[in-house]
């Protein structure tokens, strides 16, 4: 069984006792959140479609961990002006195992 969930703007294809990173979640390390927003459920070569969302259906999720991804570097500069500005960003995310998925 897998379900296509959205988590903070994105979508991501979910299976039972996998592990993904969302964007961060409010939540303490330890405990559980339900993702309501299911927009796709296979289930032995059935597909059931939401419009938008597939109603009375769930993802349980167990929160693993925070953290913050790799640094990406923008580095932006004008030619011929001396101009050079380098920024650097790391982008929070929450590591979540995902427990159960209900229609």
């Amino acid at each position: 069984m897998y379900a296509i969930i959205e988590s903070g703007g994105k979508q991501y294809k979910v299976q039972e006792g996998s592990a993904i990173n969302v964007e961060k979640l409010d939540a303490e390390v330890g405990t559980t959140v339900e993702i309501s927003k299911v927009l796709l459920v296979g289930n032995d070569g059935k597909v059931t479609v939401g419009t938008p969302v597939v109603e009375g259906s769930k993802v349980v999720a167990k929160i693993l961990e925070h953290g913050k991804a790799k640094k990406v570097i923008a580095f932006r500069y004008k030619p011929k002006k001396h101009v050079r500005v380098k920024k650097g960003h790391r982008q929070p995310y929450t590591k979540i195992a995902i427990e159960s998925i209900s229609i």
